[in-house]
């Protein structure tokens, strides 16, 4: 068996094992590329060559803004201003069918653009809103396919931590890969909304209309102008301070973090408290992607060394498949891996052997990236094992059944397929902003 095979199986068959056996990412990952750098790299001189690896990507200025976005989201979540705003939508909106699935979704959509976090989101909307569906009378295909749905959004929408860390994988920029996932984003929310209202239109019985509070419109605006309005603001200082060209992703980043706490000051949710839990979680997850950061230099290298990533190469581009199926080809294996693998796996797994193909058939780099993140999020609500059915069951408890959930996911699945056919078939719906930033 020749030697990049060999490294090819044991690289990805050893991760994939250890994933099985429930044997955590990060250590996953440290003890295959142990095992690779002993082998392939030429015993002790590799595992000092891993170590030294592992200088270069921790001091990466790039990655700086996934612990500021995720800091961001914790401390919306925490400070409670993230329920303030939900709140504020659900009063504005008055009586009409799936009025709660409707809250859902532009609930959902605006904690996005303020958190970058998808569990955060489908947690907060969970806990928030399907309670009051179920006691409505609501059908769980109006009550968890919505926040479900919306809940992975935050991949697409800065603040957007694995948006960062795929644009520092795959050699992106990554102010353009995050100002290029607005527009799937907003396609992807409008077709929910559409599909909500439609399908509330045409049975109601799936969500009951029920009698709300009367308030006079200025009651109704009132909330919104306090409540989210200025939080709206957040992402406009992130987002528009990327756009206007002003900001790098991590200047952007930390003006949003100075940005939430201010706003926590100001609606008197700010406590130290609140902080030191914020800080915590942060580092945690932050830890956890640094580290698997750094265990890539080997991955990838052993890969190389092997000569696995240029015959890989070779063979897709000597086989004479267009540019078209080695994408759609690509974007599969993705969707695939998703029904058992978490996302950073995912791109931990494929990208060292994905970009190289990507370079080799001349696909637009960052085209294919928001594609990526798309088919991720799709793998976040892909039956049987994605990542937000579980958070989804753990929220509602034990009377909503795994395969109600399934069913009820299955047509927004279909509509986030639609979007990524969209981006496929209009490459330009993925440059217009950046092109505008230009």
């Amino acid at each position: 068996m020749p030697e990049w095979i060999f490294a090819l199986v044991l690289m990805l068959g050893g991760i994939v094992a250890l994933l099985m056996l429930g044997l955590p990412i990060v250590f996953a990952f440290i003890a295959v590329n142990i095992a690779g750098a002993w082998l392939f790299l030429g015993g002790d001189i590799g595992l000092m060559q891993m170590l030294r690896n592992m200088r270069s990507p921790a001091a990466q200025y790039s990655l700086a803004p996934i612990p500021l976005f995720v800091l961001m989201g914790e401390i919306m979540l925490h400070s409670g201003l993230a329920q303030r705003a939900i709140d504020a939508i659900d009063r504005l909106i008055s009586r009409v069918p799936g009025r709660l699935s409707i809250v859902a979704v532009l609930s959902g959509t605006l904690f996005s653009s303020l958190s970058g976090s998808t569990i955060a989101n489908a947690g907060v909307l969970g806990k928030s809103l399907y309670p009051q569906m179920k006691a409505r009378g609501y059908h769980d295909s109006m009550a968890v396919g919505p926040i479900l749905a919306v809940g992975g959004i935050a991949m697409l929408i800065p603040p957007s931590g694995l948006a960062v860390m795929l644009g520092s994988l795959a050699s992106i920029s990554i102010n353009d890969l995050l100002i290029a996932g607005i527009v799937p984003a907003i396609m992807m929310a409008v077709l929910f909304l559409g599909y909500v209202m439609l399908r509330c239109r045409l049975d109601p019985s799936l969500a009951p209309v029920y009698e709300t509070e009367t308030m006079t419109l200025g009651e109704r605006l009132r909330p919104v102008l306090v409540n989210v309005l200025p939080l709206a603001l957040i992402f406009v200082c992130v987002v528009g301070s990327m756009f206007a060209g002003i900001a790098t992703a991590t200047e952007s980043a930390a003006l949003g973090v100075v940005a939430t706490v201010i706003a926590a000051v100001i609606y008197r949710r700010f406590s130290l408290t609140m902080l030191v839990h914020s800080l915590k979680e942060t580092l945690i997850f932050s830890a956890m992607i640094l580290v698997i950061i750094c265990t890539s230099g080997t991955f990838s290298q052993v890969l190389a060394f092997t000569g696995a990533t240029q015959e890989i190469s070779r063979l897709v581009v000597d086989s004479g498949i267009g540019p078209l199926m080695l994408l759609l080809g690509m974007l599969a294996v993705l969707v695939f891996l998703g029904c058992f693998m978490d996302q950073v796996s995912m791109m931990m797994l494929t990208l060292p052997i994905f970009m190289p193909i990507v370079g080799a058939a001349g696909i637009d780099p960052l085209w294919f990236g928001v594609l990526v993140l798309i088919a991720l999020e799709i793998s976040l609500i892909t039956p049987p094992f994605g990542l937000l059915l579980f958070v989804m069951q753990g929220v509602a408890g034990p009377k909503l059944r795994v395969t109600a959930v399934y069913k009820a996911v299955l047509p927004f699945l279909a509509l986030e397929f639609l979007v990524m056919g969209l981006l496929i078939l209009f490459p330009g719906l993925v440059s217009l902003l950046p092109e505008l930033m230009k």
